[in-house]
């Protein structure tokens, strides 16, 4: 039977066979980042990557990549090769799914998405999905708009980290595109998406990587200056055309129909001269928002941002001043019996219009990120706006309880015929 050694003769076998295990390894390492240093990536505050490891080729060869961080911990890369965009997207992930969306407008309904997760048995999944509204229902998978390659999609996880990668095919060159980007923490059931737990709207430049996340009540403010903001003579025009539509708006909505209203309610007694100025100055107040709305329309139609709250507000008030046209055209006469129903709809409609115009200039200004001069410009009209109407509101309320408080004179009645006993004397 073989005597067991002892320590002093076992020792020097380990330290031999640690250090060439060590040797082993950093020559291995040494390899790896020798033949694959094209898939390691260091862009910006990125994390370095050896898609190798863990992604199908054609992924784990690609070159040039750029990567910048968009949300939290997310990581978008891509590359250009010809008219293929190559793009991988890096999450945070645990369980659930992850998605990335490109909008028209930075809205969900009428996006496309490539959402990845992995299944409870362990499988990747990718699908595109379609995402033509906000319910569950509308969300329709293997469809969308995605001009995909005819590479599969992959979706791979290292570590604690999810990478969905695909390719797009297309002859237009991307530029600064506006993407969703979602997760939830809940499998897909039979290909249906649970609702996502968070979600945000960034503009990314592929063309030069990308913009901070930009928060969603923010979000049309810098859409429409990525639009509007770069440079060229169609860019000018663009720009140009903003600008006509929120000074027409403020001198049309903000201005001259206040203006208009204020005459009407508080110089009927110079009759009928307020009739003739009301009605002139609200017809010109009425061209004025009218070629707003234009303006607007046509805007949209150059630049395709939807802003639904700010359009439909616009739209609602155009309908009002239209109706207040309308009711000018029907004016019933002093003497019918309508009269007074048609004075309670021409002056609640027109407050309405009134009220809305300046809450779409607000929200207007607010969408397209206005500087302080317009902020400043437009507080300081409705201020004096205002304040007209509540010295004249005061006005007219002390000249009504003067004309209360003075004593009421009585005509006596003739008595006709009757005579009334005299001290005349008789002759």
């Amino acid at each position: 039977m073989a005597k067991p050694r002892s320590w002093t003769q076992i020792w020097p076998s380990i330290v031999r066979s640690c250090i060439l295990n060590v040797v082993l390894n950093f020559n291995i390492v040494a390899l790896a980042d020798d033949t694959g240093s094209s898939s390691i990536v260091s862009e910006g505050n990125c994390k370095n990557t050896n898609y190798q490891i863990f992604l199908p080729p054609p992924y784990q060869n690609i070159s040039s990549t750029i990567c910048k961080p968009v949300w939290h911990s997310y990581e978008l890369r891509y590359t250009k090769t010809g008219d293929t965009t190559t793009i991988i997207l890096s999450a945070p992930y645990t369980v659930g799914w992850v998605g990335i969306g490109f909008s028209r407008d930075g809205m969900m309904a009428g996006s496309s998405a490539m959402v990845g997760w992995i299944n409870k048995h362990g499988h990747a999944k990718v699908k595109q999905f379609y995402l033509r509204g906000r319910r569950q229902s509308e969300v329709i998978v293997d469809k969308g708009e995605l001009p995909l390659s005819n590479v599969p999609a992959a979706v791979a996880t290292n570590g604690a980290e999810i990478y969905i990668a695909f390719q797009l095919q297309t002859t237009i060159p991307f530029g600064k595109q506006p993407i969703l980007l979602a997760f939830s923490t809940k499998h897909p059931q039979n290909h249906h998406l649970s609702k996502h737990v968070d979600k945000t709207a960034v503009i990314f430049d592929f063309s030069s990587g990308a913009k901070p996340d930009v928060p969603l009540h923010n979000y049309y403010a810098m859409l429409l200056h990525t639009v509007t903001g770069s440079t060229g003579p169609v860019s000018n025009g663009l720009i140009q055309m903003r600008k006509s539509h929120g000074i027409v708006g403020i001198i049309g909505w903000g201005l001259i129909l206040p203006v208009g209203a204020i005459i009407a309610r508080y110089f009927r007694h110079k009759d009928p001269l307020w009739f003739y100025l009301h009605s002139v100055i609200q017809f010109v107040g009425f061209a004025f928002g009218l070629g707003t709305v234009l303006l607007g329309l046509q805007l949209y139609r150059k630049t395709h941002v939807h802003i639904p709250a700010h359009r439909g507000i616009g739209i609602f008030v155009l309908v009002l001043s239209i109706l207040q046209i309308l009711a000018f055209f029907l004016r019933p006469d002093k003497d019918s019996k309508i009269r007074n129903i048609w004075n309670l709809y021409h002056s609640w409609f027109g407050r309405m219009a009134l009220f809305f115009a300046a809450l779409n200039i607000v929200l207007g200004m607010r969408a397209a990120g206005a500087g302080n001069d317009w902020k400043i410009g437009y507080g300081f009209l409705v201020s004096i706006i205002l304040v007209a109407v509540i010295v004249l509101e005061v006005l007219a309320y002390l000249k009504k309880s003067e004309k209360r408080s003075l004593p009421q004179t009585y005509q006596m009645d003739s008595v006709g015929d009757a005579t009334f006993p005299t001290n005349l004397a008789k002759g």
